[in-house]
């Protein structure tokens, strides 16, 4: 047993966890996320197969993996959307996510982006970072609610981190492609995660707009956790710290990326095929 499974505490079962709390998570160890012997099975197909993973608070991580190799199983674990056979996942060293439900999870400081951007097309820019702003406020309240000086210095900070202020009061279904996925971080940012889950980022992406994704990804860690999947193995390299290779449901390699691409057993399962033209950041 480590320190980190010595030192936990889970949380019983009825956790104190309402819709307007969010929590401080006990990252003393320096860890913000611990995934602990996993398994998930669907059909007889072991999805994750015993899997370890820990995140450092502040981190920015890549995971990478072949398609099946568990990347998206893993994340919907994380945030509450699928429930393993086996294990142990926890939000700093107090908080048992396997009890909680998936707005208690996004509650907690775990913020989840999916690779097809979900934005109000209706809404300006900024009438979306405002329904997401942190707190307890249903939509009507949410549109009709008079925004605190507080609260708008932290919408304009967001747009500028996001580099939507020009575009704040256009329609959010008038952005680019790209706009649109910096805005739905935006929303994330919004709601004061420390956790940041995010799907494949530059899919379909203009060249500049990838670069431009890149540096806002950068930017983000210190201050929040950012875990990347991503195919695109150009920007991978181009962000990343430390990476994680899935392979058949569990860690196949961690460590920077020179270290990854020089792996024998990762040059065989996953980036062998790309050696002659992983330029093309495709699987």
């Amino acid at each position: 047993m480590n320190l980190a499974q010595e030192t936990a505490v889970k949380p019983t079962q009825g956790s104190p966890l309402l819709a307007q709390d969010h929590i401080e998570p006990d990252t003393r160890h320096g860890v913000i996320l611990y995934v602990e012997d996993v398994s998930v099975s669907f059909d007889g197909f072991k999805a994750l197969n015993d899997l370890n993973l820990y995140i450092n608070d502040g981190e920015l991580r890549c995971l990478i993996g072949a398609n099946g190799a568990g990347k998206t199983t893993l994340m919907d674990v994380i945030t509450g959307k699928t429930r393993p056979d086996t294990g142990r996942v926890s939000f700093g060293q107090q908080v048992d996510l396997l009890q909680l439900n998936e707005s208690e999870i996004a509650n907690a400081g775990i913020g989840r982006k999916f690779q097809k951007p979900t934005v109000f097309e209706q809404l300006s820019v900024f009438e979306n970072l405002e329904l997401s702003l942190a707190g307890d406020k249903g939509i009507w309240t949410s549109l009709f609610h008079k925004l605190s000086g507080e609260q708008k210095d932290r919408i304009a900070e967001i747009l500028f981190t996001i580099g939507l202020t020009e575009q704040r009061h256009l329609l959010a279904g008038s952005l680019s492609h790209g706009q649109k996925q910096w805005l739905e971080i935006g929303m994330l940012l919004a709601a004061e995660p420390r956790l940041l889950l995010v799907d494949e980022p530059v899919a379909g992406m203009t060249a500049q707009e990838t670069e431009r994704t890149a540096e806002l990804l950068t930017s983000l860690a210190g201050k929040h956790s950012v875990v990347v999947v991503e195919h695109d193995m150009a920007f991978v390299r181009s962000i990343a710290r430390k990476v994680t290779v899935l392979h058949q449901g569990t860690v196949l390699a961690e460590g920077s990326m020179n270290e990854i691409q020089s792996n024998p057993d990762v040059i065989q399962v996953y980036l062998g095929e790309e050696s002659h033209g992983e330029e093309t950041g495709k699987e």
